[in-house]
């Protein structure tokens, strides 16, 4: 029997099997390392309840910030953390696209006949980052239950769609940041700016931004799409001064933006590669 033409459905299947393969045994290899295993989940766990406590923290010392008091805002905390940590689980190790690319590990990549994007996201699988997953879950349940919502289908939708709009963006900000890794090499601090900054950013409500900040994570970088805009959507609540209070629903709108900037940054620094030595 023949080989699988390239691009048809048996082909498609045999390679979704072999990625399957390899991250199940990269599970495997961490998850039998019990105590060491533990130990990670714990300190990822207690990462991500610092970072929950500084928000308990700004929001216990007054009513409000931004017009969004402390329940309001462990809604927002728990959905955007929650994207981000599983966009971490999935692709965060694409930070390791600079220390690929000066041992030319990565000139392997490109012998093998799967995509050099695809080989990179699974390269690595940090199961650790599950308990980040933890924090971000907790403080979005606890939210759902301290606010008053009024539960419907679209209540649902928006939420569903915020989650995966927000994976989506996030995921595509550690693309974009690998993309520019083969101009920068060793700039890997620039790119976690915007990458890990605007996990941060998109916890908190952009109605206390300056105008530099709201250019970058609400448009170039969407994470305000992520969270902020469908929570204020969801809840009826202040959302940035002089935009519709829908804007929540447009959120897809962002993902295919970020999709498509991480598309084009991914490309360009790919073209733009020539091997360990160049």
């Amino acid at each position: 029997m023949g080989e699988p033409e390239a691009g048809s459905p048996a082909r498609g299947r045999q390679t979704l099997r072999a990625y399957r393969a390899v991250v199940a045994s990269r599970a495997r290899s961490q998850a039998s390392h019990r105590a060491s295993f533990r130990m990670d989940l714990v300190g990822a766990l207690f990462v991500g309840l610092i970072e929950f406590g500084e928000i308990w923290v700004l929001y216990s010392a007054t009513d409000q910030i931004g017009g969004f008091t402390l329940a309001q805002i462990m809604l927002v905390f728990g959905l955007s953390d929650l994207a981000f940590s599983l966009a971490d689980l999935v692709a965060g190790h694409c930070d390791n696209l600079p220390v690929y690319v000066r041992a030319g590990t990565l000139d392997v990549f490109f012998l093998r006949p799967q995509p050099v994007l695809a080989q990179l996201v699974t390269s690595d699988l940090s199961l650790r980052r599950i308990g980040r997953c933890l924090v971000g879950a907790t403080s979005l349940t606890v939210g759902l239950v301290l606010n008053d919502i009024d539960w419907t289908v679209g209540t649902v939708g928006l939420l569903v769609l915020a989650l995966a709009c927000g994976f989506v963006i996030f995921t595509a900000q550690f693309v974009t940041a690998a993309g520019l890794q083969f101009f920068l090499v060793n700039g890997a601090e620039m790119t976690n700016a915007f990458v890990y900054g605007g996990r941060y950013a998109a916890t908190q409500p952009p109605s206390v931004w300056p105008r530099s900040l709201l250019v970058v994570f609400g448009v170039i970088f969407p994470v305000a799409f992520a969270a902020f805009l469908p929570v204020s959507t969801l809840l009826g609540a202040p959302g940035v001064a002089g935009l519709p209070g829908w804007l929540g629903w447009c959120a897809p709108v962002a993902a295919l933006w970020a999709v498509g900037v991480a598309a084009l940054s991914w490309r360009w620094g790919l073209r733009h590669y020539r091997g360990a030595g160049g």
